[in-house]
């Protein structure tokens, strides 16, 4: 753990004392650092005090912590299966107890969650593609702003078959590569663009009819 991480605790522990029960990080993109604190109760004064926290903590590169109350993690794995389930594989404990021992996401929970960000993200590609017009210039940056939701999308599918998706084309792992570049050219986007479409809705099929 980094000092600035153990800096969070103890200026946790200022503000909590013996509530805070436990204090988890865990592994995302970007060059901050995430965590969760567990406390037992949480007040406005509490939010009131973290706030005043939260300048210091994104200067030592560190997101804004979630803090959830007792039990409101398990409570919420059905709601945020994709997310909490994401802080279950990657967490580290840095304080107290582990506040996820013997917690699963269920599997159920997270084909249900796939389907929504899968349906959502083919709508949203088919209103973008219309809303440019028949500009290539347009569709480019449709495709580039899209692309990290598509990498996101892929991983989720990814952690629900338990293996890569072998229903992405070529030319989608191509788009998953440019959640890291900011333009790409025009050509490329009239190319890219009708598989990137069949793959999200392959995609769709795919999590539609996942058995278990």
């Amino acid at each position: 753990m980094t000092d600035a991480v153990h800096r969070l605790e103890r200026e946790l522990r200022e503000i909590f004392g013996q509530r805070l029960t436990s204090l988890v990080a865990y592994g995302t993109r970007g060059p901050r650092t995430h965590t969760l604190a567990i406390v037992d109760g949480l007040t406005k004064s509490d939010l009131d005090a973290c706030a005043g926290k939260v300048a210091g903590w994104h200067d030592a590169q560190l997101s804004t912590p979630l803090i959830l109350a007792a039990h409101e993690f398990e409570q919420s794995l059905d709601a945020f299966p994709l997310e909490f389930g994401a802080i279950l594989a990657t967490h580290t404990v840095v304080a107290g107890r582990n506040p996820f021992a013997g917690l699963t996401v269920d599997a159920a929970d997270v084909r249900r969650a796939c389907e929504v960000q899968a349906r959502s993200h083919l709508l949203h590609l088919r209103e973008g593609y219309l809303e440019t017009r028949g500009r290539a210039d347009a569709l480019s940056v449709l495709i580039v702003r899209s692309a990290a939701a598509f990498r996101a999308l892929l991983e989720h599918v990814e952690r629900l078959d338990g293996s890569k998706p072998h229903i992405a084309s070529d030319v989608a792992r191509e788009v998953v590569k440019l959640a890291d570049v900011s333009e790409i050219s025009n050509d490329e986007a009239t190319r890219i663009f009708p598989a990137y479409l069949e793959a999200v809705e392959r995609l769709v099929q795919h999590v539609d009819g996942w058995k278990r």
